[in-house]
């Protein structure tokens, strides 16, 4: 295979372990590298990078080796050893970071033109989030814009997408990012009236290609197929007209390209949006049966709250120690994305609460309290009881004053005394 991947995000998360190793599958053996340039800015940059290296070989099971290129300023022999491992590569990578920034160190330079050769030699190239927006033959300044508030532009891209398929396209990762809550952060943080405004200025031979948050589109150049993987959908849209293509539906290049200069789907050289099984699925593993997977530790911690509390409900101590551990290993299966924004600090004060809570069951116990006390009240009503016989109201009396002072309140009825416990 020939494999251009689009990730949307989440491509060191653990809801795309899947993807990649599918991804890997389909490439088959031969070196793997990781270019830093996107992120090649940052103060963190080596953390960055080790992290990255330890999800592959930790999560994907595959050893991943940096390619070197954090500017394009680096000693001679640095960027000869990074061209020449990605000369060598079946497989390459770049992810999280600033596309303007990788713009930078790599326009002018021998990357773009090694990054193509990977795929036009038969190999894999994966970009996701920051790289992804280089892709297409415009980019969002993502940074300038959202961050610092330039007025919304297009600066060129590398086009790498129309040098592999023939398809002109501005490539819009994050595509169904919520992160704003209460104000539209979706398309790249862009929203849709900034969207809306930057589709006036493209190309009328230039459609907008949205990748939602932990979803990858594979393009497989030599046989001509687009499959969308993952939890979202790919979205291809033209002057405010989408089309969306699901997880797990699949269409021809000519197709995609079509939609993106304003046909309608289900045109002329379409494959169709139909589930066709691939080679990056194994049989009987087709992705609504897949099992359900969290699209961001939040959302991990979210669901093991859920579950906690059901179980706090319940009295049901190994549900509530089943959820805390479930929550602590999903902290430790996130701990290798690099997009995880504040969900770490939310996902570590959930599993705080819960153990504070779990103390307190500790303290009040968990067994039914009636269980316990059953047979010592049991016999305080029959002391009752028989001094009533008696018409001894005064040791009657005390007993139910004395159950009172205990927590347990005792009501007479025409069936007979009950008891309950205050809490």
């Amino acid at each position: 295979m020939t494999l251009l991947v689009v990730m949307g995000s989440g491509e060191t998360a653990p809801a795309m372990r899947r993807v990649h190793r599918d991804v890997f599958a389909a490439t088959g053996d031969g070196p793997a590298v990781m270019l830093d340039t996107p992120f090649g800015f940052q103060e963190n940059a080596d953390e960055l990078a080790g992290k990255t290296l330890a999800y592959f070989a930790e999560s994907v099971g595959r050893r991943v080796s940096v390619a070197r290129w954090r500017t394009a300023d680096e000693p001679l022999a640095e960027r000869e050893q990074a061209l020449a491992a990605v000369a060598e590569a079946r497989w390459a990578f770049a992810g999280p970071g600033s596309p303007t920034y990788a713009l930078r160190h790599w326009r002018g330079t021998p990357v773009p033109d090694a990054l193509a050769d990977v795929v036009e030699r038969g190999g894999t190239l994966v970009f996701g989030s920051a790289a992804a927006v280089t892709l297409g033959a415009r980019a969002i300044p993502v940074y300038e814009i959202y961050k610092v508030g330039e007025e919304p532009r297009w600066v060129d891209g590398l086009d790498l997408l129309g040098r592999l398929t023939g398809i002109t396209a501005a490539v819009v990762p994050h595509y169904d990012n919520a992160e704003g809550a209460t104000h539209d952060t979706r398309f790249c943080y862009l929203g849709e009236r900034r969207l809306t405004r930057l589709e006036a200025d493209l190309p009328a031979e230039c459609g907008v290609l949205g990748v939602d948050e932990h979803t990858a589109l594979i393009l497989d150049v030599k046989a001509g197929t687009a499959r969308v993987l993952g939890l979202g959908g790919v979205t291809v849209r033209r002057r405010g007209r989408s089309t969306v293509v699901p997880a797990g539906e699949q269409l021809g290049l000519a197709e995609l390209g079509g939609l993106l200069r304003g046909a309608s789907a289900g045109g002329a050289g379409a494959t169709g949006l139909a589930g066709v099984s691939s080679a990056l699925e194994a049989p009987g593993q087709r992705p609504d049966a897949a099992p359900v997977v969290a699209a961001s530790l939040r959302e991990e911690a979210r669901r093991a709250r859920t579950d906690f509390d059901t179980a706090l409900a319940a009295a049901d101590v190994a549900g509530c120690v089943t959820a805390v551990l479930a929550l602590e290993q999903a902290i430790v299966d996130w701990q290798a994305d690099t997009l995880q924004g504040a969900d770490r600090d939310v996902a570590r004060r959930t599993l705080r609460a819960m153990i504070v809570r779990m103390g307190e069951l500790a303290r009040v116990g968990a067994r039914d309290p009636r269980e316990v006390l059953g047979p010592v009240v049991q016999l305080a009503l029959d002391v009752r009881r028989r001094a009533r016989d008696n018409r001894d109201f005064a040791t009657s009396d005390l007993v139910r004053d004395r159950l009172a002072a205990a927590g347990i309140e005792v009501r007479d009825t025409p069936a007979g005394p009950e008891w309950s416990v205050r809490s």
